[in-house]
């Protein structure tokens, strides 16, 4: 399967929609700057905001240096009745050597404990499965975050060991086949 930029489906239903962030988007969110474009009402303060302006920098700097990475990496969570992205969920980047991918996401604070997290990554492991190029599915989880451990924990993966990340500090790395990854 070739990686597109079209939006990515919730696989059992249309009520979420990850969808890219075009380069120019990205690039004025990188650099704290007003979005002008189709997609300006989409962006919500919270994520024009410092607690994601850092995430922008690195993913804008990242499709510099490796475009073809940029179908792969942080979209907006979409969810139809709703004013803006909820959030944001994506990869870290294209499947490594060994067809690893990262799992990420944020939910903006008024819009958590409503399940969006759990489709965003429901839907980042459909498009994992169906992807012939990745094996495995990453989450690097900080030890604090006993909700994003509870909801990977949810869908088979497994503790494999712990990193230090400069921007996050300690966080403990989790594992799941991408075939057949689902709700346990």
């Amino acid at each position: 399967m070739t990686m597109t930029m079209h939006p990515w489906t919730h696989p059992q239903s249309q009520q979420m929609q990850l969808v890219a962030i075009p380069k120019l988007v990205l690039n004025a969110l990188a650099r704290g700057e007003a979005v002008d474009d189709a997609h300006s009402s989409l962006i919500t303060p919270y994520l024009a905001g410092v607690e994601c302006i850092g995430l922008w920098r690195m993913r804008s700097e990242q499709i510099v240096d490796t475009p073809s990475d940029a179908p792969w990496v942080t979209r907006l969570i979409i969810v139809p009745g709703v004013d803006g992205a909820v959030g944001i969920a994506g990869f870290h980047g294209a499947p490594d050597g060994a067809g690893m991918v990262e799992v990420g996401y944020r939910i903006a604070p008024e819009y958590r404990r409503r399940g969006y997290a759990r489709r965003a990554l429901e839907t980042l492991l459909s498009v994992a499965s169906a992807s012939a190029d990745v094996q495995i599915v990453r989450a690097t989880i900080s030890p604090e975050n006993h909700p994003s451990r509870s909801l990977v924990d949810g869908y088979g993966f497994t503790e494999v060991g712990e990193q230090w990340d400069e921007e996050d500090g300690l966080e403990t790395i989790f594992e799941v086949a991408a075939r057949g990854s689902g709700a346990a």
